[in-house]
């Protein structure tokens, strides 16, 4: 599978070096020169590398506006060494990852790897989570009022007294919910109640 890489760096020569090394190791790249640029641009690859600081919108804000346009593709930022504190805060705004320059190759390569593979773990998981919402959507009230108990971790009879029914009526919810959700054991049904912020 060809891993296609979104290179963003107001430097010609930043972005003529980077490219090289990319595409020696079996990478596409799309280059820009600003924000503006790749965010004007279709969004058909797999991360993007960006400095963060550019004229008009620096690598942060360019994230920023990616996350609001539910753009998941990982951004990997190049900082110079004044950049640190600018970098961590973009950590802890969803960037995957800061290298600062000059960078080490490898460690560039490594992160790009680590951050597809991450990006592809992150789609199957919200595949998966979308299946669950279209399953938990399908339950009626009382098989979602004990889907809800099952997952706090009450038993049977316990959920019979909260919910003013038989224990027998319970088994019955409980069976349909295990069914309907494809849930196998109740820890699989406990992993979907939490994914789906249920429990």
């Amino acid at each position: 599978m060809t891993r296609r890489i979104s290179i963003v760096d107001d430097d010609p020569a930043v972005i003529d070096s980077i490219r090289l090394l990319l595409e020696s190791q079996g990478f596409e790249t799309q280059c820009h020169a600003d924000a503006a640029a790749l965010l004007a641009a279709p969004a058909g690859t797999d991360c993007i590398v960006s400095d963060v600081r550019m004229p008009g919108m620096n690598g942060v804000d360019m994230m920023r506006e990616l996350h609001a346009r539910k753009d998941a593709r990982p951004v990997i930022l190049l900082t110079g060494h004044g950049d640190i504190e600018m970098a961590v805060n973009a950590i802890k705004g969803g960037a995957f990852d800061f290298i600062e320059k000059p960078f080490d190759p490898a460690r560039l390569i490594a992160a790009i790897d680590s951050a597809i593979n991450k990006a592809v773990e992150n789609k199957v998981i919200q595949e998966e989570t979308a299946q669950w919402k279209e399953r938990y959507d399908s339950l009626t009230d009382r098989q979602r009022e004990t889907m809800a108990l099952l997952v706090q971790g009450f038993a049977n009879k316990e959920i019979a007294t909260r919910l003013g029914i038989s224990p027998r009526t319970v088994e019955i919810h409980r069976t349909w919910v295990m069914n309907k959700m494809a849930a196998r054991t109740l820890a699989d049904l406990v992993r979907m109640g939490i994914a789906l912020e249920i429990a």
